[in-house]
């Protein structure tokens, strides 16, 4: 099934579905059975959801703590659907056209600026096809520790997606990325090491996020005999940063990394040292990347926007396709 009716069916299931609701506005003080009963605190409603519930989201500006501990993050448990965009008035999904401003998930937390912000916006472990986020911009994580790779803690500040040990294959949708930091994968992290983190991206926006090491927007990671098979469709990647791979790196060694991109736009990205766009680490013909009707401007170097090897012996397959 492509992602973009993907997206559609699990839409159509959600306005349909019975499922129960938690209600979240912000400076609300309610317990979250209606918007009138609405709470305040997301984190603690994205806690007390299960599989099968929904939390509606109004507009307004989020964080995962008041306090000031940077391993905080908003946790989307398996199965669950996370929907921002909300007035606070709606009855249904499909009636979210006229918010009133944008639903902000933030790491600013501690004193001002990123420095002490939160390691990881959102956080993800081992979450089936059924879970769902849409309608939020994410923004101000700062996964900057020196842990070993792969810790949540130097990967991922926007969202940690944890596939390891297990599987998670969330659908994220309508989402905007913006300024978040990590060593890795600086707006998302793919983890799939030891297991499998293959997510579906559908219109979603990555703008303006750095990598202190690779991946400025996104980093799959299939190391450890692991899968990062992701799939992007309808998005764009614009002015991101990291040393390999300005908007994507690919990392594989005894692993695999299959990505799908379609109708997906690169611009002005850049890459410390290779890689403008997209950059593949230890391929070895493990990286198959397929691209369908995708489109790169001004990514700074060029060198891997249609071409993408790592070096001479170590070469990813990739497919260019107008289909």
């Amino acid at each position: 099934m492509k992602p973009t009716l993907l997206i559609t069916v699990l839409l159509a299931i959600i306005c349909n579905a019975q499922a129960q609701i938690i209600y979240v506005h912000q400076g609300a003080t309610g317990n979250g059975t209606s918007w009138s009963d609405a709470t305040g605190d997301l984190a603690a409603a994205l806690n007390q959801a299960t599989a099968g519930m929904q939390v509606w989201v109004a507009f307004g500006t989020y964080k995962p703590t008041a306090g000031n501990d940077r391993n905080a993050s908003f946790n989307v448990k398996t199965g669950v659907t996370l929907i921002g965009n909300f007035n606070g008035t709606e009855t249904s999904i499909d009636q979210r056209q006229n918010a009133a401003s944008a639903t902000i998930l933030s790491g600013e937390i501690g004193q001002p600026g990123q420095v002490d912000n939160a390691y990881n916006v959102v956080y993800m472990k081992n979450v089936a096809e059924n879970t769902l986020i849409d309608g939020f911009v994410i923004t101000a994580g700062n996964a900057n520790s020196q842990a070993n790779d792969g810790n949540k803690t130097r990967c991922g500040g926007g969202m940690f997606i944890d596939g390891e040990n297990g599987s998670s294959k969330p659908t994220i949708s309508n989402c905007e990325f913006r300024k978040n930091l990590g060593r890795d994968g600086a707006a998302v992290y793919n983890n799939g090491r030891k297991g499998e983190s293959s997510p579906v991206f559908v219109n979603c926006i990555f703008k303006g996020n750095e990598a202190g090491l690779d991946g400025g927007a996104i980093y799959n990671d299939g190391r450890l005999k692991g899968k990062s098979n992701p799939t992007l469709t309808n998005c764009s990647f614009e002015r991101n940063m990291g040393t390999y791979g300005g908007a994507i790196c690919n990392a594989t060694e005894d692993g695999t990394c299959n990505l799908t991109l379609e109708n997906c736009v690169f611009t002005e990205n850049a890459a410390y040292l290779r890689g403008g766009a997209v950059f593949s680490l230890n391929g070895d013909e493990k990286c198959y990347m397929e691209l369908m009707n995708c489109t790169f401007i001004g990514n700074y170097p060029d060198d891997q926007n249609m071409i993408f090897t790592t070096t001479a012996s170590r070469e990813s397959a990739f497919k260019v396709s107008n289909d």
